[in-house]
């Protein structure tokens, strides 16, 4: 099955989020501005005093060391403004970073675990890592350069245009040229920045895929058709990258060409218009001053706006997550009893193939339940099902009594007080061992997490070890994949479910330590109803009825002895564990 990708915000989305998150500061953007409004302001004085001073020495009166103290003065506050202006940009840049984080977190956290699956993890990391990187970059560094570019760019043009209107016309020689390319390139850039991350993505999806499959990779000779995989992603990302490139070297030429051009029509056509007495010396002195400051702050524009595209695309990337529709919606009913039903259950992964076909099951309160089957058959989606992981395609499975409420409609914290999954996949975050069983009850004490570790047999490193990814110092503990899975299942015991839903959870430990495990969580988990998905038929033999999953179907249901008497697929499948013909 194909990876499926996360939605992409449109732009008006994009622009409806940023409106509102710049007015959620309103005083800080407003002392922002005033601070780069003053600083600018304060730099457009030099020029004046410069083209006087010009005018005073042709006619033989400047007040040159006046002149230069003014000047001294005036650059030295406009160097105090800006330092703080930048301060308070960066300050504000930081606070809006930190909310676009953390809302993102929020969204990825909200995100139907479903979606996230069809999606894979090449999407969803490259959006957390790489688009959070570039719009960062954006934040920091393009925004606040930008919006001071605006600001003093501004401020200058209104000084140019002050000085004088004839003076200022040759400054606007350049602006169809610039009008022209911005036209082009922007329609463009969006779309092409968009396919440069998601080849991205595609590259960091085929990556994981194979480190995470190394083994089965070089076990089954699969490393040249990975090679291939990857020399067809990077291939992919270099087109995406070649066309944005492309708009690159169309609009940076094009505006280095609009930058010169301003300064060189001004002193000419200046000169022309003092010769003939429709300008002073000073007026063109200081709209000539004026036109190189230009420079600048266009500059930084027409440079940060490819940046800008660049965060514009990551932002819409970091809001799509967002926009994944819920996959379920809360009736508002709450389940009376235990009791687990599904009722004609059907389920698919791709539209007009069932993998699951009319699926009928009926779990009693308390008891074990083992579903056996060949590969393939549909156990673990059946278990996707039950755990309410996934909704079916038609029928429902319900929890409670009196045809009960679809597991579809209760909230994701109600669902899981009722039923969990643990699967062969778990992961151990980085911190202490206690903060990784924790976080499945927060109040527990000491005593109940003691009591759960010994539930499951634990001979790891203690409550204080530190562990997961990254994790170093003295106290520093590498867990093994069997103690791993141990440590998922104690979490579970600790949250305590009535239903769970056991998906191949011992596969990790040898045979003799899963069976010693089993029984010490069949004592801990006595009363509550436990669904186990597993190859080892000791599992069906100790469970108090089995139900055998094939071809999407439930075909055998009924205890070990029932089914071992009907001589049917279950009776084929026990004897060809215990290598009896």
């Amino acid at each position: 099955m194909s990876a499926e990708a996360l939605p992409v915000a449109t732009p008006a989305q994009v622009r409806t989020y940023a409106r509102r998150l710049i007015v959620r500061h309103p005083r800080a953007l407003a002392g922002v501005l005033a601070l780069h409004a003053l600083a600018a302001a304060t730099g457009l004085v030099t020029p004046r005093l410069l083209g006087e001073l010009v005018e005073g020495v042709r006619d033989g009166h400047a007040a040159i060391d006046a002149v230069g103290l003014a000047i001294a003065g005036f650059v030295t506050v406009q160097a105090v403004l800006t330092r703080y202006a930048y301060f308070a940009s960066a300050r504000l840049g930081e606070r809006v970073l930190a909310e676009l984080r953390e809302e993102f977190v929020d969204r990825v956290l909200a995100l139907p675990l479903s979606r996230v699956e069809r999606a894979g993890t090449g999407d969803l990391v490259t959006r957390a890592s790489r688009d959070v990187d570039t719009l960062a970059s954006s934040v920091r560094y393009a925004l606040p350069e930008t919006l001071v570019a605006v600001v003093v760019g501004g401020f200058t043009a209104g000084a140019l245009l002050l000085t004088g209107p004839l003076v200022a016309l040759p400054a606007l020689v350049t602006a169809p040229l610039l009008w022209a390319v911005m036209r082009w390139y922007l329609p463009r850039a969006r779309g092409g920045y968009l396919r440069e991350n998601a080849a991205w993505s595609r590259i960091a999806a085929g990556l994981t895929e194979t480190v995470q499959g190394a083994r089965t990779v070089e076990a089954l000779g699969l490393a040249g058709r990975r090679h291939a995989r990857g020399d067809a992603d990077i291939a992919e990302s270099y087109r995406a990258e070649r066309y944005t490139l492309r708009l690159r070297m169309v609009l940076l030429p094009a505006a280095e060409l609009g930058l010169v051009l301003p300064v060189v029509a001004t002193l000419v056509t200046g000169g022309f218009l003092y010769i003939h007495g429709h300008a002073s010396l000073a007026q063109v002195t200081a709209a000539t001053l004026y036109a190189q400051q230009l420079i600048e702050p266009v500059d930084i524009v027409l440079f940060r706006l490819d940046e800008l595209q660049l965060g514009g695309a990551s932002l819409a990337r970091l809001l799509g997550v967002g926009h994944v529709p819920p996959d379920r919606a809360a009736g508002g009913r709450v389940p009376e009893g235990e009791r687990l039903t599904a009722r004609g259950v059907r389920y698919s992964y791709r539209p007009g193939q069932d993998v699951l076909h009319g699926v009928d099951l009926d779990l009693r309160p308390g008891e074990r339940l083992a579903m056996v089957g060949p590969s393939g058959a549909g156990k673990s989606t059946l278990g996707r099902l039950l755990a309410g992981v996934d909704g079916p395609r038609a029928g429902a499975v319900t929890v409670g009594a009196d045809g009960g409420v679809p597991l579809v409609e209760l909230p994701l914290d109600d669902l899981r007080g009722h039923v969990a999954l643990v699967t062969q996949e778990h992961h151990v975050f980085q911190g202490t061992l206690r903060e990784n069983l924790v976080m499945a009850r927060p109040g527990a004490s000491d005593a109940e997490i003691a009591q759960v570790l010994e539930a499951v047999d634990w001979d790891g490193p203690g409550l204080d070890a530190r562990v997961g990814a990254g994790a170093t110092g003295a106290d520093a503990a590498t867990l093994s994949p069997a103690q791993a899975q141990q440590l998922a299942l104690a979490r579970l015991v600790l949250a305590d479910p009535h239903t769970l839903v056991l998906d191949e959870a011992t596969s990790l430990l040898d045979p003799r330590a899963a069976r010693r495990l089993e029984r010490s969580l069949a004592a801990v988990l006595d009363g509550r109803t436990v669904v186990a998905i597993a190859h080892r038929l000791h599992t069906a033999h100790d469970a108090d009825r089995v139900a055998v999953v094939e071809d999407g179907r439930v075909t055998e249901l009924g205890t070990h002895d029932e089914l071992i008497a009907r001589e049917g697929s279950y009776a084929a499948l026990w004897a060809s564990w215990h290598g009896t013909p």
